[in-house]
């Protein structure tokens, strides 16, 4: 928690992907209630420029420098594109995993907020939230897709189907022995 010569701080993690925005909208507004301030966050570390999925290098270059300053400049073109240009928002890349760089921004803080990861997002670890909330210092509020409006993937659709006709299928599946009962005689 902050102390009381500090404003209401609330740390928001931001996605690479979904940029977050029902966080940052619900954070911004919290803090304008609270006459406090938001920092967006997003974690990062630098990648090998001899990476194998890296088939010509990089135009702007490989330097860890030059990787922190594209990721700095990404994360705040995602604020600005959420929030507008003047958003008035803390912007803040911290080194490391997503887990451990939210909670090392949020040590301070009196709020961290976080979309909830995509339920089948390969690149989300399973249990994220959870852990989060069991690591934090402060609150931690979750935006649940329902709440964020998250579209659901392709290949959440896809499953979906496959459940419901696996769930019809076997709700019609005739049952061995259940046609052929004799009444008692």
């Amino acid at each position: 928690m902050t102390d009381e010569n500090q404003p209401y701080t609330i740390v928001v993690g931001v996605s690479a992907t979904s940029k977050s925005p029902t966080a940052l909208h619900w954070a911004t507004e919290l803090a304008a209630l609270r006459g406090g301030r938001v920092v967006a966050v997003r974690a990062w570390r630098p990648t090998s420029s001899q990476t194998a999925s890296r088939v010509t290098p990089s135009p702007l270059g490989d330097s860890p420098a030059d990787q922190e300053a594209q990721a700095r400049a990404a994360l705040e073109a995602d604020v600005a594109e959420v929030l507008g240009a003047d958003h008035g928002v803390e912007v803040r890349l911290v080194h490391g995993g997503k887990r451990g760089g939210l909670l090392r921004a949020s040590a301070s803080a009196d709020l961290l907020v976080v979309d909830a990861p995509r339920r089948l997002d390969l690149t989300a670890m399973p249990g994220f939230a959870q852990r989060l909330v069991y690591a934090a210092t402060c609150p931690v509020v979750v935006m649940p897709p329902s709440v964020s409006g998250a579209s659901r993937s392709p290949v959440e659709r896809a499953a979906g189907a496959l459940g419901r006709g696996i769930t019809d299928a076997a709700g019609r599946a005739p049952r061995p022995g259940l046609g052929h009962i004799q009444p008692p005689g």
